[in-house]
């Protein structure tokens, strides 16, 4: 068989339309046709695998183009629709949006190597060499990130009660160091999670622009499995997050993300599970709007209510920072945040207890000296 675009042999043919087998795409011109040879002359490089109806650039954005069928018979189109219940049926007149019944196709601008996961820039200060005790280096993390206070009232603290004399910048320089070695502690000590796992972005100021900040968290051991601040809430950022927290997945079992409508999640899903092993596929399940007018949301809500409620939390921590100056910052409180959420703060849901237990921190009497310890880990 030979590409009927451009005669390239069967060898740069592939299937592109998984069990159904019926549509072939070439690796060197690009283009798309059925086997059977039934295709149409068209400019389009996409065809729909069920009717062969030539897709159009539905929406168009700097890492991904969505490619749409046109046809209202499509098979697909119509499998979609008799599957809706009356409720959603109605709703999908009201607000057709809602639901995508026609076929998508997803052409992706960036490959996996681009997914990189953000994270702190090397410490200027070596947090050996550092004029202060390791308790007093303690004590700043303890007010600053597990009492969530601001970085002067911190310096204030310290100096009316404990007579310790520093500065709010140098509070800011220690958070910063010591947010380079938590975030690697993070990623090394998160384990394995659960399967079933909450997702969303909230934002943040950095200059006075909205920055977002995106949490993937496990619905049972309830930890942070994956914490990516962008300048945006588009594809890459939110797939760069999902690749994270499926890591955090055991191998053998399929992951789950429960989100809200945002589109980025279900290009990003589609994307990976276009990356990685076919036997172990990511699912989605949309949480849309306040009300429950789907059964997936009816379903799904007290998993969104859990993702919701870490926002608030994670709001709570950085509000004493009244935005941030750099793209840094934002990115050290929030690592710092994550540490003391997985390690150190226990979790009434949890009877207690924190979500990531670790035996080296839970002896220690003082949350000033379990700060201590793990950046002892970290940095050794």
């Amino acid at each position: 068989m030979l590409c009927p675009f451009c005669n390239a042999p069967h060898i740069y043919l592939y299937l592109n339309n998984g069990k159904i087998k019926s549509q072939l795409k070439c690796k060197v011109c690009n283009s798309t046709f059925r086997i059977d040879g039934k295709y149409r002359e068209s400019k389009s490089n996409y065809f729909c695998p069920y009717c062969d109806h030539a897709l159009f650039v539905w929406k168009k954005h700097s890492k991904v183009t969505i490619h749409k069928c046109p046809n209202d018979n499509c098979p697909h189109r119509i499998k979609a629709i008799n599957n809706l219940n009356p409720a959603e049926k109605l709703l999908a007149k009201l607000k057709s949006s809602q639901f995508k019944l026609s076929y998508q196709y997803r052409e992706f601008h960036f490959t996996i190597t681009d997914l990189e996961h953000s994270m702190p820039e090397s410490p200027k200060i070596s947090l050996n060499r550092i004029y202060n005790s390791q308790n007093i280096l303690g004590l700043i993390l303890t007010f600053y990130v597990s009492f969530a206070m601001s970085a002067r009232k911190t310096a204030l603290l310290l100096r009316w009660v404990f007579q310790i004399n520093i500065s709010y910048q140098t509070v800011l320089n220690y958070a910063e160091a010591s947010a380079f070695y938590c975030h690697r502690f993070n990623l090394a000590n998160k384990g394995q999670s659960d399967p079933v796992q909450a997702g969303d972005e909230t934002y943040i100021k950095i200059n006075g622009k909205h920055n977002y900040t995106f949490f993937f968290i496990g619905s049972k051991k309830r930890a942070i499995t994956s914490y990516h601040v962008a300048d945006n809430r588009d594809t890459l950022p939110a797939t760069a997050a999902m690749l994270e927290a499926k890591r955090s997945v055991p191998p053998d079992k399929n992951t789950t993300f429960i989100t809200d409508g945002n589109p980025s999640y279900p290009s990003g899903i589609h994307f990976l599970n276009l990356s990685s092993d076919p036997t172990t596929r990511i699912q989605h399940r949309k949480v849309i709007g306040l009300q429950n007018l789907d059964s997936e949301s009816e379903e799904f809500r007290p998993y969104k209510q859990l993702i919701e409620r870490l926002n608030r939390t994670y709001k709570f921590h950085i509000k004493p920072a009244y935005g941030f100056n750099t793209f840094n910052g934002a990115m050290s409180l929030t690592t710092l945040f994550v540490t003391f959420y997985n390690f150190l703060r226990p979790h009434m849901a949890l009877n207690y207890k924190v979500p990531i237990p670790i035996e080296e921190i839970s002896g220690l009497p003082t949350i000033q000296a379990k700060w201590i310890k793990i950046l002892s880990m970290a940095s050794g």
